[in-house]
């Protein structure tokens, strides 16, 4: 693999040590992928994720129906949620998965998160959905998730979990941590009474205002011009 493929494969080792060491995710419970040209590369199975080597990495080309995978280990079994999602939103370059504690929770009841903080507009929307529950690593699980993140960047699957998407993998894993920060909000806000709920029209100039939120890419450093080389006097004649 070139150099860039092997830095691709190891932001995904480091992003998944960092969820886990942010609290967002338990064990090898979440995973992580990256969209690398037309291919999608993948935490595998089962694996600890400091264990992993950037050859450990899956990989499959975005256009095949996942049958077909480069690597020696078994992809995340829920690779399919990822390839579709990088099929059907070209704006899409990284997946994170987590069992964030506070959204796992809510996503185990059922509840959408509201507009109880105006980060809540990070998800695109003004609340952040809940997919349909299926059984993990299904197509129908992908079809459910694809609904709810239908004009959105981040969902809740029902029983199960979080899927944050954007369009590199820092990004991604900033909203997955936001969707667990906004999500613990709204847990204690339940448990004096509910809170207040940022009204639609105010939530759709937050919106509006998002589109350049979050964290960027740290612009190129301009290139250090060389000094002039400097010219010897003429001797004078006289």
């Amino acid at each position: 693999m070139d150099k860039t493929e092997l830095a691709a494969r190891k932001s995904i080792i480091q992003a998944a040590l960092s969820m886990n060491s942010m609290g967002i995710n338990q064990g090898t419970s979440g995973n992580v992928s990256v969209r690398y040209g037309n291919r999608m590369l993948i935490t595998p199975s089962g694996v600890p994720y400091e264990e992993l080597d950037p050859k450990d990495i899956c990989a499959s080309e975005i256009t095949k129906d996942g049958k077909t995978w480069q690597g020696d280990l078994a992809p995340s079994s829920e690779w399919r949620f990822h390839l579709d999602i990088y099929k059907a939103r070209p704006d899409v370059g990284a997946v994170v998965h987590t069992h964030s504690m506070y959204a796992t929770v809510m996503a185990i009841c059922g509840k959408p998160i509201p507009a109880v903080h105006y980060m809540v507009a990070a998800s695109g929307g003004t609340e952040i959905r809940v997919a349909k529950y299926a059984t993990y690593g299904t197509e129908q699980l992908s079809k459910n998730a694809l609904e709810a993140l239908e004009g959105r960047t981040c969902c809740l699957l029902k029983n199960h979990g979080v899927i944050a998407t954007g369009p590199n993998i820092k990004r991604a894993l900033w909203l997955a941590s936001e969707v667990e920060t906004v999500a613990r909000q709204y847990h204690l806000a339940l448990t004096i009474g509910g809170g207040d709920i940022i009204p639609d029209d105010e939530m759709n100039r937050i919106i509006a205002k998002f589109k350049a939120y979050g964290p960027l890419a740290k612009p190129a450093a301009a290139p250090l011009k060389k000094p002039a080389k400097r010219t010897k006097a003429k001797k004078s004649p006289f």
